[in-house]
């Protein structure tokens, strides 16, 4: 069990979601490690929250890593989801079709689990978060 590949796994998301020109296309280079204090005015996208859990049957160097990628709308963005939808498609390719490389361990397999859309809560601004899992290998 080992938390050691969880910086390594968040920067190989930070960049493959600034080189995937889908991404690109939708967002810019608006991808953040955390939400800015003062939000873009377009579309962009936060690494969020990361649970990780230990595999103990794995001889001590694997680790399942449960991460949110939020795609978020800026200020301009408010009327509806649409937009925030298409980036979010475009995330959920990048990261089911790009082989991560870490420079901790390596990412055994990577899946979609799940996705949340919602409203900002007291605002009209929309978000949707998407969950992943990755297995790490430190072996």
């Amino acid at each position: 069990m080992s938390y050691r590949a969880s910086a390594a796994l968040q920067g190989a998301v930070y960049q493959c979601l600034l080189a995937d020109p889908a991404v690109a296309e939708q967002v810019g280079d608006a991808v953040y490690d955390a939400v800015p204090i003062d939000p873009p005015s377009g579309v962009y996208i936060s690494l969020g929250p990361e649970r990780v859990v230990g595999l103990p049957d794995s001889g001590g160097g694997a680790a399942r890593h449960d991460f949110v990628v939020s795609v978020l709308a800026g200020t301009d963005q408010a009327a509806g989801f649409a937009a925030v939808k298409r980036a979010a498609d475009a995330v959920s390719a990048a990261l089911e079709t790009t082989e991560l490389t870490t420079q901790t361990g390596h990412v055994a397999g990577l899946w979609f689990l799940n996705a949340r859309a919602k409203r900002v809560e007291n605002s009209a601004e929309r978000r949707v978060d998407l969950t992943f899992r990755a297995l790490m290998d430190l072996a």
